[in-house]
């Protein structure tokens, strides 16, 4: 009976959170935006001020999930993060992982999907915050290039979307080609998820029997030097890079596993 209860509970308190997520979004749209527009006339000031108010707000949803007792999590190698030009590039197994990203990452950028800005839920933070719109075609690794030089740390899902019920990862070459263009390591974040819970293809009232436990777990730098040493080319070397990613995280995941 408890079992039962704590599964109904946590079903409403999933749905509240949401309901929740979408309102705050909307009032950062409508009103909190807006002053920012017109107090602040400095662009790039302004787009800082943007970011700040939206880590705050994703913290306070994941701080709302962990009191409601939707979820749990610990992070692990934080102070990994407290630097600047990072590309932390991450696997993708929940709908929430760029909120946690997102959260405990100062100066956050990352790639937003286009129909995200228009939508009326999330086109007003994503407007604001200045986020590199992922239909900017040949110019998407240049700007991508831009941010991390401008001291942005970038935050990548190189899957592109969420990891398939199956687990198989399958990585896109682009978060590769930004790596090896500007020259940057990367620093890989692992993240789990169990029981599983707002997987690829889940519905949000899916819950599972116990709330979701998450380990993020910032790794050491993964240097790119040996990946562009001795003339190799930027495509083969976005290549290789590609493949030792992709062995990486999913060797993380039948680690797990």
């Amino acid at each position: 009976m408890l079992d039962r209860l704590s599964l109904y509970w946590r079903v409403f308190a999933t749905g509240l959170s949401f309901i929740i997520f979408g309102l705050g979004g909307l009032l950062l749209r409508a009103a909190v935006f807006p002053m920012l527009n017109l107090f602040v006339r400095q662009r790039q000031r302004r787009i800082a001020l943007s970011r700040t108010v939206i880590r705050g707000a994703f913290r306070s949803f994941v701080w709302l999930m962990q009191i409601l007792g939707v979820l749990r999590y610990e992070i692990i190698g934080l102070q990994r993060l407290q630097r600047e030009g990072l590309l932390i590039l991450a696997n993708h197994p929940t709908l929430i992982d760029t909120v946690f990203l997102m959260a405990f990452v100062k100066r956050a950028d990352c790639i937003v999907k286009g129909k995200l800005w228009d939508n009326p839920f999330t086109r007003g933070p994503v407007r604001a915050a200045g986020y590199i719109n992922n239909d900017a075609g040949v110019d998407l690794v240049a700007g991508c290039i831009s941010s991390l030089q401008a001291g942005n740390n970038l935050i990548i899902f190189p899957e592109g979307t969420r990891t398939p019920a199956d687990g198989e990862i399958n990585l896109k070459r682009g978060a590769a080609n930004i790596a090896v263009r500007g020259a940057r390591d990367v620093t890989p974040v692992v993240i789990r998820c169990e029981p599983l819970t707002l997987g690829k293809g889940e519905k949000w009232w899916k819950v599972p029997p116990c709330a979701a436990r998450f380990r993020i777990e910032v790794r050491d730098d993964i240097r790119i030097g040996s990946f562009i040493a001795d003339g190799t080319t930027e495509v083969m070397a976005a290549r290789h890079l590609t493949e030792y990613l992709q062995s990486y995280f999913m060797k993380e995941g039948q680690r797990h596993a």
